[in-house]
Formats: C-alpha cells, structure tokens, sequence
C-alpha cells in the first residue's frame, strides 16, 4: 500500500501542506484524550523522507517498541512540524467525548505553521478545524501522516497513564492504560473512581449510582 497515496491526490489538486490528525483515549474510563497532528514538509517527503518511516502505520498495530522507535525518530524529524492536545477527564464529562476529541483535534492541528492547506483526519468528520479537512476511514492504515500522528498521539497518552500510575498505583494504570479491563474494573469497584476517572461513563456512572455489576 502506498501510505502517500492521499497526500499525492491533495498535491495533485494542488494543495501543497498536509496534515495528519488522530487521536487516542477515546474510549477509556479514566485519563485523558489526546490528539496529534502532524504534516510532513513535501519536499523532503517527497525525495526520500518517507523511507525513513518505513512500516509506520496505525499504532494499535505496531508494537510499543515499534511505537517508541517511530515516536522519537518523529520528534527528531527535522521535515516534520507537530502538534499535540489534551483534553482531560473534567472537560470530557462536562461536553461528552466526541466534543472533546474535536476540541483536541482542533487545538492538536492550531498548533502546525503555517496552517495547512489539507487536514487529513482517521475517521468520520470532524467540525472546528482550522483549515479544510478530508476524513478518512481506518486513515492510520493508509496515509503516513495520519499514522504519524496516531503514533504520537498513542505514546503521549500511555506516557501520560504510567504517570498516573505512580500516583494511583491502586487502579493499575500502566497496564490497561485506563480502559475497561475486568482489573481496572474491579479496582473501582473497591477504591471507587478517583480525579481521573471518568463519571459520565458506564460503568463509572453506574458505580457512582450504585448499578455496577461484577
């Protein structure tokens, strides 16, 4: 599969500065959401770059070796401008997790300049952008930049929940990184959720009403 074949079309139509925007922590019970954008300069993206990253691509299929490695040869790049977003579990609960992971978006793509011309983004749609946007369905898969930002995104957020971890060790952060594992369950339903869990989640909420079933 060619992973630039969306970023040629955006060229072709003349479009010249492209980015890629995904995000992690969308479905987990606690921590936050995060999201990445990242746009490759295309001229060295064109010439060779792209070797560089060769076997990126979404980052729930790479390992977390893999994941690490293309993360900090992404940081190091000098032909790639970052952004990344977080939006924590408070902001989650007050305006739901798809206004959230848009927010994050959003702020994640502000941060690239100068803006671009094209936002290439995992997924269905996404409003509130800064520049014009192309969705695409399982984009990690297909466009270098969308993985390039799915990767950083990913490892930021489980960065982020080993961190937590050595502050809530009770919860287990660092291994399920927050999601609704039958551990992480069982840990809320003995300590009850903390600062980082979300309430407006099932089971979190059913907790908090007394519902949660183990």
């Amino acid at each position: 599969m060619d992973m630039l074949r969306y970023e040629k079309e955006a060229w072709q139509s003349g479009l010249f500065f492209i980015a890629g925007i995904d995000e992690a922590g969308r479905g987990p019970l606690a921590g936050p959401v995060v999201a990445a954008a990242v746009a490759f300069e295309r001229e060295p993206l064109e010439n060779g770059g792209a070797e560089i990253f060769a076997g990126l691509t979404d980052s729930k299929a790479l390992t977390e070796k893999r994941r690490e490695h293309f993360f900090e040869q992404l940081q190091g790049c000098g032909f790639a401008r970052i952004g990344v977003a977080v939006i924590g579990p408070d902001i989650i609960d007050e305006i739901n997790i798809l206004q959230a992971t848009w927010k994050a978006m959003a702020k994640a793509v502000a941060q690239i300049s100068p803006v671009p011309d094209l936002a290439l983004v995992d997924g269905r749609p996404v409003r509130g952008l800064c520049c014009k946007s192309q969705s695409i369905i399982k984009g990690d898969a297909q466009s270098l930049s969308i993985a390039a930002a799915s990767v950083i995104a990913k490892v930021t957020r489980d960065r982020m929940m080993v961190e937590l971890d050595s502050q809530f060790p009770q919860y287990g952060f660092a291994q399920h990184k927050g999601y609704g594992t039958q551990a992480h369950l069982a840990a809320i339903h003995r300590h009850g959720p903390c600062l980082h869990h979300r309430k407006t989640f099932r089971p979190v909420s059913e907790l908090n009403q007394g519902e949660l079933d183990l």
